[in-house]
């Protein structure tokens, strides 16, 4: 006995290191892919500057050129204005000196009016002789010298911490995981949160080989997220955070596991009706069900009474109806659920089809006859709902019927607490609470569904609802407020 202790210690060792190895080479190809990922995103940001820079120089040089263009437009006008002006002057200098040789006085004098008259309209006056504009550039020059300093001191952006995920601010209810977390310390660089999860049956570190692969939600910015809609087909949940600036992402958290162990189950195809059709969770009525198979029904039993049923692993005790039973027969068109309620509180709800006429929803133990019917024996509890003329919804126990004057819901939410000995029926959209059975049960309970032209689907794997828990506990503190078939006609 002890060198079997010895080896299975060894064994479970074994198995940790390989699982260790694995996820070490896990994180090597990760790290490889993440360095590559990393330079390139290096490279379009270096990219991305120089496209900037050189943008910037394209801009800044096209500006410089049109104040360029500019200045010597306006030289080259001022230009060509002193040069008409000069060459009028010229003209004129020569004309008067031409003039001075003339002897004649009154042609001199003629022509010194003439030249007088020439002068004082004489461009030569009128233009200035100050340069419009200056050839200074400077106002276009730029300064680097704070850019440089700053690109110089361009680092990379440090790694955010990894975030602290707040195990006691966590919360599984309704279907639902709220993750809470926070940061080690404030960092106001940081701009989103990623958020891994992946359902497990283990309890203990993630591993690498025989899990679910991570399912990640993206960009959020608060420091907490629901998960809803959930279906807990599992024992438990891995969930992890990690928190990311513009550039960078930091390392995950440490994991955490939350216990999502719920109530599942399947419908027993085995000793159902013949007139049912059964798929896994979903049940429907089949009036050709039975035909040309009551004579081989004997024969099917026979070869089936050696073998006995295949146990299926839960949270509740989970066990076949009861190897090699009889199928239910004659009026009784039932089908169970294949899984036992031991102890504990669950939750499921059942949907039925528009067009279904009649069907009931409830539980029993397992010596429910295949003659019998739901809530026609003192071992099953149900509610019956009837569409035919009019829709008529009861409560049924020990062959005894309350009607109850509420209107039919959709969907029909099942909650039982096997401890404290209370089936309760809700209206699964508004938690408004059908009614609810009393009773000490003595014998371990089975689902119960019974259908007569229709369908039903079961939905398993379901939280109990917080709306309902609530309101369990208040009828727990009204004493006799709530009417049970168990005590009445």
């Amino acid at each position: 006995e002890t060198l079997q202790r010895i080896v299975s210690t060894l064994a479970n060792k074994n198995d940790e290191i390989h699982n260790f190895i694995d996820m070490l080479n896990h994180t090597i190809k990760n790290v490889q892919v993440n360095s590559s990922s990393a330079i390139s995103e290096l490279d379009e940001e270096f990219d991305g500057l120089y496209s900037v820079l050189g943008e910037m120089k394209g801009s800044m040089t096209n500006t410089i050129q049109q104040e360029e263009a500019r200045k010597i437009q306006a030289l080259q006008d001022q230009l060509s204005q002193c040069s008409n002006a000069l060459e009028s002057s010229e003209e004129l200098l020569e004309l008067a000196a031409q003039s001075l040789d003339i002897k004649d006085p009154v042609e001199f004098l003629k022509a010194a009016r003439q030249i007088k008259d020439r002068v004082t309209v004489a461009s030569a006056f009128r233009i200035s002789l100050k340069p419009k504009v200056s050839d200074s550039m400077t106002h276009l020059m730029v300064d680097f010298a704070l850019e440089r300093r700053m690109l110089q001191a361009v680092k990379f952006l440090p790694v955010p911490k990894a975030p602290e995920i707040d195990l006691a601010a966590c919360l599984v209810a309704d279907n639902c995981i709220t993750v809470s977390w926070r940061m080690p310390e404030e960092d106001s660089r940081i701009d989103h949160f990623v958020l891994q999860y992946r359902k497990t049956d283990f309890d203990g570190l993630p591993r690498v080989k025989d899990e679910q692969r991570w399912e990640l939600i993206d960009y959020i910015k608060a420091t907490q997220y629901t998960l809803s809609d959930l279906k807990f087909d599992t024992k438990y949940m891995n969930l992890r955070v990690q928190a990311c600036n513009k550039a960078v992402a930091g390392e995950y958290s440490d994991p955490v596991t939350l216990e999502t162990k719920a109530f599942v189950f399947r419908l027993d195809s085995t000793s159902s009706h013949l007139n049912l059709k059964v798929e896994d969770t979903y049940v429907e009525w089949d009036p050709t069900g039975g035909k040309g198979q009551e004579k081989i029904k004997g024969k099917e039993n026979k070869s089936r009474s050696g073998a006995p049923s295949p146990k299926r692993t839960s949270v509740s005790t989970r066990c076949s109806v009861r190897g090699s039973r009889d199928h239910f027969t004659g009026e009784s068109y039932t089908v169970l659920g294949d899984t036992a309620i031991g102890s504990g509180q669950h939750y499921w709800e059942v949907r039925a089809q528009k067009d279904c006429k009649s069907y009931s929803v409830g539980v029993t133990y397992r010596n429910l006859g295949k003659f019998e019917q739901l809530g026609k024996t003192n071992s099953s509890w149900c509610i019956h709902i009837n569409n035919w003329l009019q829709t008529t919804l009861s409560a049924k126990h020990n062959n005894k019927t309350k009607t109850l004057d509420i209107p039919v819901p959709d969907r029909i939410g099942v909650y039982c607490d096997f401890d404290g000995g209370q089936l309760a029926f809700y209206n699964a959209n508004s938690k408004e609470r059908l009614h609810t059975f009393r009773m000490k049960f003595t014998q371990p309970l089975l689902p119960g569904f019974m259908i007569w032209c229709g369908g039903l689907t079961v939905s398993t794997g379901l939280q109990v609802p917080s709306a309902v828990q609530t309101l369990q506990k208040s009828e727990n503190g009204l004493s006799g407020s709530t009417s049970s078939l168990n005590n009445i006609a």
